[in-house]
C-alpha cells in the first residue's frame, strides 16, 4: 500500500474501527478468537464497517499466512451467525467487514457443523440495573410484536427477555462497563425494530 492509501484508510476507518492483527503477531488460534471478540463488540457498538489487517504472509514460511487463512475461515462463519453482513478483500493483506444489525443476533440459525459458542453465564436478569431490565422488556415487546404477538403473556415476555439477554451478552466483551454496553446494544436494537 502507498502512504496515500494508508491515509485514506485512516480517514475511512480510524483507529477505533481497525484491527491490525499483523502488528499484534498472534497465532492463528489467537487471531481467530481476538477477531471474533472484536468484531462482535464492533457490531454491538454500532459500527457500519471495519478494517481487519491480517498481512499477506510475505515474512512467513513459504509466504503462507496462517493468520490470514484463519480469518478467511472465520468471516463466513460470522456472516452465517448474523454478526457481519458481508466482507470483501480490501488489499491482499486486509478485509473490509460490514456489520449486520444488532437485531439479527436474535435470528441466528443453528448450524450442526459449527461448534456452539460456550454459553454465557446462566441467563438471569437478577443483578441487572432497573434501566437495563426496562430496556430488555421494551425490546422484547418490540420483538414479539414483529412476530405477531401483540399481547404477550408474562412467561412469553420473560422468555424473550432472557433469549435477548443471552444473545447480546455473548457478544459483549468482559469488563467493568459490560452493562453499559448492553444498554447501548438494547437501545440500538430498539431503534432498529422501530425503523424496520
Amino acid at each position: 500500500m502507498t502512504s496515500l492509501d494508508r491515509a485514506f484508510d485512516e480517514l475511512r476507518f480510524g483507529g477505533q474501527r481497525t484491527l491490525n492483527l499483523r502488528a499484534l503477531q498472534p497465532t492463528a488460534l489467537q487471531a481467530t478468537a481476538l477477531a471474533e471478540r472484536w468484531l462482535r463488540e464492533q457490531q454491538v457498538l454500532g459500527a457500519d464497517e471495519a478494517l481487519v489487517i491480517t498481512g499477506r504472509g510475505n515474512n512467513s514460511v513459504d509466504g503462507y499466512s496462517p493468520v490470514r487463512e484463519s480469518i478467511v475461515r472465520l468471516l463466513p462463519s460470522l456472516r452465517r451467525r448474523n454478526v457481519i453482513a458481508g466482507y470483501a478483500e480490501h488489499t491482499p493483506g486486509s478485509f473490509v467487514v460490514t456489520f449486520a444489525p444488532v437485531t439479527a443476533l436474535f435470528e441466528t440459525p443453528k448450524r450442526r457443523r459449527e461448534k456452539p459458542a460456550p454459553p454465557p453465564r446462566p441467563p438471569s436478569l437478577h443483578g441487572l440495573d432497573d434501566e437495563t431490565v426496562r430496556q430488555l422488556r421494551d425490546v422484547a415487546v418490540l420483538s414479539l410484536a414483529v412476530l405477531g404477538v401483540n399481547a404477550p403473556t408474562r412467561a412469553q415476555l420473560e422468555d424473550e427477555m432472557l433469549r435477548q439477554f443471552a444473545a447480546l451478552s455473548a457478544a459483549l466483551p468482559d469488563g467493568a462497563d459490560r452493562e453499559a454496553l448492553l444498554q447501548q446494544a438494547l437501545l440500538r436494537a430498539a431503534e432498529e425494530y422501530e425503523a424496520g
